[in-house]
């Protein structure tokens, strides 16, 4: 069996982790001290257009997207590692396109949406949300209330959708909806392209977050959206909306490892400087086996997020273990950005340190795309036999 990562997806994420170090990095203070002071984790325009354009001359838009609308078609196994290393940053930075919503289009997209929406996303001209959970259907697809019905050659939405990342920047907003209300999830449920600024499309909160964070809560109301913006073919929507799902859960058991590995690394180039009662606290037992555990732990979590990219890359049913690396990787870098606090003392409850914005991402990511508890319970009954 080999273990080894390709030579070019090595040198890939070397390439990342350099414009990590040298463009990321220096924001974070300002980063830090923005959302002590209330105002959020934004960059600012200005400084993401120039993160853009440095990602850009380096090569690295549309790292996974297809090359026929100017990606490089890089495998899931390529992302893990650049994940990584954007995971181990706090400053706010996706590099174009967000590669869930991205594998959502490519699995869905006609030639006419192809050229409308999938290539500028790819380009990075676009933003995109996907807006799924509901207030009374969050992990529970089964339990989506909104509902699309057919006009003419148009789809008129109603329903209501939370918990949406980027719903008022976002240039369009992939909407899943019920258009068989018989068949409901399984068979019954639709993709939609919705454009920013559609009649009925409404923003009905910003909800403020752990973190700096926000999310939203939208309205539709008699929302008209074109016939050709419906995502692949009526009642198909639940295959791809996995794909999406799928991803995004890949992606964060990537950034869990990066978190966890700079926690670590924080602790052990801080614990040999701290005295405590006359001894450096790498003299500590207690902070050895915190050590010794997060990089045994990380190890772990890294080789099932290589393993579980490598099996999808290579077509297999990986469900399960998707499963298993977000509920695990989530929490095991909870756990250690925790104990790296813990172990920073006083200066590990400030705001000086990325530390805290780090647990507060991990809080939300122990919830975003599947609760810890939900996807135990998915590894459990594929085990077991009990799924219906």
């Amino acid at each position: 069996m080999d273990f080894e990562v390709a030579e070019e997806h090595r040198m890939l994420k070397d390439l990342v982790q350099k414009f990590v170090r040298d463009e990321l990095m220096p924001l974070e203070a300002a980063v830090m001290a923005s959302e002590a002071e209330g105002r959020g984790l934004g960059i600012g325009a200005a400084e993401h257009a120039r993160l853009d354009a440095r990602a850009h001359e380096l090569g690295l838009f549309g790292l996974d997207a297809p090359e026929d609308v100017g990606g490089s078609d890089l495998p899931m196994l390529a992302m893990v590692g650049v994940e990584e290393e954007m995971g181990r940053c706090i400053t706010p930075y996706t590099l174009p396109p967000d590669s869930p919503n991205l594998r959502m289009l490519m699995a869905t997209v006609n030639e006419r949406q192809r050229d409308a929406y999938l290539a500028p996303y790819v380009a990075g001209k676009t933003i995109s949300a996907i807006g799924i959970s509901e207030p009374g259907a969050g992990s529970d697809p089964a339990g989506m209330t909104t509902y699309a019905v057919r006009d003419g050659d148009d789809w008129v939405i109603n329903g209501r959708k939370i918990w949406i990342t980027r719903a008022a920047e976002a240039d369009f907003t992939i909407l899943m909806a019920v258009t068989d209300k018989v068949k409901g999830a399984r068979g019954g449920m639709s993709a939609f392209l919705v454009d920013k600024g559609t009649p009925g499309f409404n923003i009905l909160r910003r909800i403020p977050m752990l973190g700096g964070q926000y999310s939203y809560e939208i309205a539709l109301e008699d929302c008209r959206v074109e016939g050709w913006k419906l995502l692949g073919q009526a009642g198909s929507g639940f295959a791809p909306m996995q794909v999406r799902l799928g991803t995004r859960r890949i992606q964060m058991a990537a950034w869990s490892v990066g978190m966890a590995q700079r926690a670590l690394d924080m602790v052990i180039e801080y614990a040999p400087q701290r005295k405590t009662f006359g001894l450096p606290l790498s003299e500590r037992q207690a902070i050895q086996f915190w050590v010794a555990e997060a990089a045994t732990k990380i190890h772990a979590a890294r080789l099932m997020t290589y393993d579980c990219a490598w099996k999808q890359d290579n077509g297999r049913d990986v469900r399960s273990e998707i499963s298993m690396i977000k509920w695990f990787a989530t929490e095991m870098a909870y756990e250690t950005v925790d104990r790296a606090m813990q172990a920073f003392g006083a200066m590990g409850m400030t705001k000086e340190l990325p530390l805290q914005l780090m647990q507060a991402k991990l809080r939300t990511m122990r919830i975003y795309d599947g609760p810890t508890e939900v996807h135990k319970w998915v590894v459990a009954r594929n085990l077991l036999g009990t799924r219906r």
